[in-house]
């Protein structure tokens, strides 16, 4: 593994836009409530697509989640859930505002970049946003890598076992010896030049997301035991990998400067 501050060459395009204004905005926002997680990346976004050139810089916020919640995309049904198992544990349930599938935030850093496209494609912008996420890994001391195939998602989604984010890994999202370590969504606002995007995802730090399989409403119990062994088999978390517990703070600062190397941007907080 290589060590803290290892050199790596710039491996995606990096995002026009992103050079563009002095610096970005970096906030380690600590653990919040799911709905207040998900409005703050919102109204970032709308905050953007509204303000004029360089008035609102682009946005790196980490966070976590208390109490643990399932997140689901923005288009998909509650009834995929067990609410009242939820309610009963303690488990806060959320839309995002991005796509994708259910997950159980719990044991993991969540990151949100909000920024400008310039026109940029969904994949490319995904690309750039992923080649920064894996230095920032690289720099924690992790070998990740981009899964480089696409899915049959439409496909896929037609099942009950796609109902979980983590059974699969879409193209640029970020592996470890081909199992799933970070699971991203993302969504855009406005058109033309003013094109935002936000995308966010989920760094995970331990196992307790295969958690949600107990959930989940799937009568089937052949189906939910293959969930089951899907995330088992296609998930891994950095506990696991490290062989001991997540410095949270240690990681946030690590991904915060795998933006900084792999984009050449400056991140500035609130206080500064």
């Amino acid at each position: 593994m290589p060590a803290s501050g290892a050199s790596l060459e710039l491996r995606g395009s990096v995002p026009d836009s992103a050079l563009t204004v002095a610096g970005w905005l970096f906030e380690n926002s600590g653990p919040l409530g799911g709905e207040e997680n998900m409005a703050r990346d919102e109204r970032y976004a709308h905050r953007l697509q509204e303000a004029a050139d360089n008035e609102v810089p682009p946005l790196l916020r980490l966070y976590r989640w208390q109490p643990w919640a399932i997140s689901l995309g923005h288009h998909q049904s509650l009834e995929d859930l067990d609410s009242s198992r939820c309610a009963a544990d303690g488990i806060d349930i959320v839309r995002r505002p991005t796509g994708g599938r259910a997950i159980l935030h719990a044991e993991e850093l969540t990151y949100c970049v909000v920024m400008c496209t310039g026109r940029r494609s969904i994949l490319t912008v995904y690309n750039d946003i992923s080649n920064a996420l894996v230095r920032g890994l690289h720099l924690f001391g992790v070998e990740a890598t981009l899964q480089k195939a696409q899915p049959n998602f439409q496909e896929a989604y037609r099942h009950a076992s796609a109902i979980p984010c983590f059974t699969s890994s879409a193209r640029y999202e970020i592996e470890w010896h081909g199992r799933k370590l970070v699971g991203s969504a993302q969504r855009r606002f406005g058109e033309g030049e003013r094109d935002v995007v936000l995308q966010h995802g989920s760094i995970l730090c331990g196992p307790a997301h295969k958690r949600l399989t107990e959930y989940l409403r799937i009568d089937d119990k052949d189906v939910l035991a293959r969930v089951r062994m899907e995330m088992e088999k296609n998930t891994v978390d950095l506990r696991e990998i490290t062989g001991g517990d997540v410095e949270i703070d240690r990681l946030a600062g690590c991904i915060r400067d795998g933006f900084k190397q792999e984009w050449g941007v400056e991140m500035k907080t609130n206080s500064e």
